[in-house]
């Protein structure tokens, strides 16, 4: 794939969101779907993925980008540990595995994951989303 086709997928991303196509955007939305591939990142990889690839995007930049691109539904954000984002460019519902050796979020296969019941949600609420993040570390011995 090309750098040209790349950024049209990216761009074609945006604006699929109603997303004006900045500078910025375009650079960040081509890193996360330029190549057609799920990516699961943090605002610190991206960060560091853009300054690699030769553009001048701030670190508030990249928090504030990856907040409006989930705000319109083109990200998942997942959390970890109630502090650490990951962001998923797959926004369907599917579970994560979380690897704790390496800090690192992958999918997990959804189909083989069974929810036989859950909770019902206190009175005056409903349940908006079931997260389900499954932590990993390598076997000792």
């Amino acid at each position: 794939m090309t750098d040209t086709e790349a950024t049209t997928r990216g761009t074609e991303w945006l604006a699929g969101a109603g997303l004006r196509p900045t500078r910025q955007r375009v650079a960040l939305a081509t890193l996360l779907v330029g190549d057609g591939q799920h990516r699961h990142v943090t605002a610190e990889s991206l960060f560091a993925a853009v300054c690699e690839n030769g553009d001048s995007v701030s670190l508030a930049t990249v928090y504030n980008t990856l907040r409006a691109f989930c705000d319109v539904g083109l990200l998942q954000e997942v959390t970890v540990d109630g502090s650490k984002s990951y962001f998923d460019t797959n926004t369907h519902d599917h579970p994560h595995f979380f690897w704790e050796d390496d800090q690192r979020l992958s999918d997990a296969p959804a189909d083989e994951l069974e929810i036989a019941r859950l909770p019902g949600a206190p009175e005056g609420a409903e349940i908006a989303s079931v997260d389900v993040v499954i932590r990993l570390r390598r076997k000792s011995g």
